[in-house]
């Protein structure tokens, strides 16, 4: 039988005692009365980009979901499976939440893959490289726009344009539309920058990002 890892088992308990424990009420309230988060973040599974650490969440203020590149899917019924599509709708159905972030982050993996069309080279079954089909238009689009660039550059942009691809495509889902058109629902996108620590928010008029 395999051991729960001995540095999980001392974090866990720094939490219980310098934060659970100074937190008690909050939690029981939580428990008692559910959550209500007006802030729902998609972001990345990178492990050095945790929202929650970026905008100093206490526990029930952010409803978050993580995923290979911040990729939100467009809305379709066909496949088996949705997770970012199934916590979306309980999000925006359930928890009223009142604005949806994504957001993207320098260095990321999959963003990378996706450029380089190297996924299925380094998967066995080819997952990643399904998913990050979703930026095939976006990718060629950057590499026709930035011909001259360092591939650096190229990643960069592409991580940039893969916020406002997962913002399109929120907005093919029927209860996302029906929300913003009602103003009762506004969509974001942001940029964190690992080395840096800056983040910069889209704006959605002109397509530019600029640091807060």
């Amino acid at each position: 039988m395999s051991l729960f890892p001995t540095h999980l088992t001392d974090r866990f308990r720094r939490f219980k005692f310098r934060h659970f424990d100074q937190n008690r009420d909050t939690y029981e309230e939580l428990a008692n009365f559910g959550q209500n988060p007006d802030v729902m973040i998609v972001s990345c599974c990178d492990s050095r980009c945790d929202p929650e650490t970026i905008f100093s969440a206490m526990p029930g203020e952010l409803f978050v979901v993580r995923n290979v590149a911040n990729l939100v899917p467009p809305y379709e019924t066909g496949g088996k499976y949705h997770g970012v599509s199934a916590a979306l709708e309980f999000a925006v159905l359930n928890l009223r939440v009142k604005h949806i972030v994504v957001m993207g982050h320098s260095g990321c993996g999959g963003i990378k893959a996706a450029l380089e069309q190297s996924s299925a080279r380094q998967t066995e079954v080819m997952f990643i490289q399904q998913w990050m089909s979703m930026l095939d238009d976006c990718r060629l689009s950057v590499l026709a726009s930035h011909q001259s660039s360092s591939r650096k550059d190229m990643q960069n942009a592409l991580e940039r344009e893969s916020v406002k691809v997962s913002l399109a495509n929120l907005r093919t889902f029927p209860c996302v539309q029906i929300l913003e058109n009602k103003s009762k629902l506004e969509l974001h996108g942001a940029y964190f920058d690992i080395p840096t620590g800056n983040l910069e928010v889209l704006n959605q008029q002109n397509g530019e990002f600029h640091a807060l």
